[in-house]
């Protein structure tokens, strides 16, 4: 506060102009600033053409966050910089931001009237319902979208109709390089038959973008996926990567098959069952007799029943390829192997781990002359400028100098001749003590006869006669002749 009293008193301390003045400058200024932050502001325009649902509006603003981007949020829009609206778009687009609006169970009975039909009502809940449910998949760690449709169940009106159960079909659009596990896609098959009243999980359908069905019993490819996986990360830490290539293929049982296990222990020490027979025949009396006997002396009978329902795993078979160049342990390789993949030989499953020549593309070797060209080059533009300056200092600044000195030195003249032009011839000689011949002639030249005829004579001889040869020759044009030139500075 003490210095701006000060710096304001110096202010009034000036005299009124001078005050004026500073105050113009200062508006003048300030107008300045302004126009600059106007003109230099970008312009600010909505990011969509059409407003935006709640939920659509909250993805973009957190999409926008995660980059970075400046914006600001409105009631169903975005503000951007007008220069960066296509840009924006077009990475929001990329990476599907927003999501295509579904309507929600409150969305779709919000027109429910008193007089609305029952099967419009049943229609409307059930996409209602769907829309439930495809928001709710959204939020699945690798699931960007899902279309949803529900099948209502019908009853059979007439005794040689069959009723026919409630279904659901899922379609998934996957992230890029994303991949459900198993237990994943019987979750959301849970989570979609929980949410339809009568949907049994046998009757959900899910595929993926591709057309193929996920979860698939006659298929294993998601465990295979994650075992190979599991196995190569696992080999590119211990040997490093690119040393080996894991391929995993699981099968899977396609029936139902059961197996029963009955075993029988006697109860006493004895045997559980023992038979006899025997026969007489007596030719005198022709008699013949027959005699069996059955001793049963109980047991304790234990039935074990093993069910394997469809989609069990059957058998799992790996190859691990191991680059012969790499000096590796392949017994350990294979144990490491057998242990990630959980190899079961009683399973029939099947382990195979070769070496083989991997294909390895050919370094180039530069010598010492390519690493000197490599060098180099990158600094020929430079060294081309320096050489170029060089060149411009040692032919070109010399000439220019020189025109320079003579445009001064003409200036100077020209002036001098002004204030002498009054002068006594006394007095002009005064003036022109110390310059040099050519200087004090030009001068002189430009005075009257007489008075010119005065200053020589007051001269020395032989500077008298310097000057008058000086007068004598032709006026020198502003820019001298290129020979002139050379011969000065030569």
């Amino acid at each position: 506060m003490i210095a701006f009293n000060a710096a304001l008193a110096r202010v009034r301390s000036f005299p009124a102009p001078a005050r004026i003045a500073a105050v113009a400058a200062v508006v003048l200024l300030a107008g300045f600033a302004i126009v600059a932050a106007t003109v230099g502001h970008p312009d600010r325009v909505t990011l969509f053409a059409g407003p935006l649902h709640p939920e659509q509006l909250s993805e973009v603003q957190e999409q926008l966050a995660a980059w970075n981007v400046p914006f600001s949020p409105t009631g169903d829009n975005v503000v951007v910089d007008a220069a960066r609206r296509n840009d924006l778009l077009l990475r929001l687009s990329l990476a599907g931001v927003p999501h295509e609006h579904v309507e929600t169970t409150g969305e779709a009975l919000a027109t429910v009237g008193v007089l609305t039909p029952q099967a419009v009502i049943d229609a409307q809940t059930r996409s209602g319902l769907a829309g439930d449910i495809e928001v709710a998949l959204r939020s699945v760690n690798g699931v960007d979208d899902a279309r949803v449709i529900v099948a209502p169940a019908e009853r059979a009106e007439f005794a040689d109709q069959n009723q026919r159960p409630a279904t659901a079909s899922v379609r998934l659009q996957l992230h890029p390089g994303a991949s459900l596990s198993r237990d994943a896609i019987a979750g959301i098959r849970r989570f979609v038959a929980a949410s339809v009243a009568g949907l049994d999980p046998q009757n959900v359908t899910i595929l993926d973008d591709r057309g193929l069905a996920l979860g698939d019993e006659t298929s294993g490819g998601d465990d295979s996926n994650a075992l190979q996986t599991s196995l190569q990360s696992a080999l590119d830490l211990a040997l490093g990567a690119g040393m080996t290539i894991v391929r995993v293929r699981t099968e899977y049982t396609h029936v139902t098959s059961e197996e029963r296990d009955t075993r029988r222990t006697p109860v006493s020490g004895g045997p559980i069952s023992r038979a006899s027979q025997s026969e007489s025949y007596s030719g005198s009396g022709k008699q013949y007799a027959k005699n069996d006997e059955q001793d049963d002396g109980g047991s304790d009978t234990h039935e074990t029943v093993a069910h394997a329902d469809p989609g069990a795993v059957a058998r799992v078979s790996t190859a691990v390829f191991v680059d012969a160049s790499r000096a590796a342990d392949l017994p350990r390789v294979r144990d490491l192997a057998a242990a990630t993949v959980g190899f079961d030989p009683r399973r029939g499953d099947e382990l195979t781990v070769a070496a083989v020549e991997f294909h390895h593309p050919l370094k180039q070797k530069h010598d010492i002359w390519y690493l000197v060209y490599g060098a180099i080059v990158p600094l020929l533009p430079a060294l081309a400028i320096v050489a170029g300056l060089l060149v411009f200092g040692r032919y070109a600044l010399p000439g220019l100098t020189a025109l320079a000195k003579t445009a001064v030195e003409r200036d100077a003249i020209s002036r001098t001749s002004r204030i002498v032009a009054g002068y006594a011839p006394a007095r002009v000689r005064g003036a022109l003590d110390g310059e040099p011949p050519h200087a004090a002639a030009a001068i002189i030249s430009a005075l009257p006869a007489a008075t010119a005829a005065a200053v020589l004579e007051l001269y020395p001889a032989h500077e008298r006669e310097a000057i008058v040869r000086r007068m004598q020759r032709a006026h020198a044009p502003v820019v001298p002749s290129v020979d002139e030139m050379l011969e000065r500075h030569a």
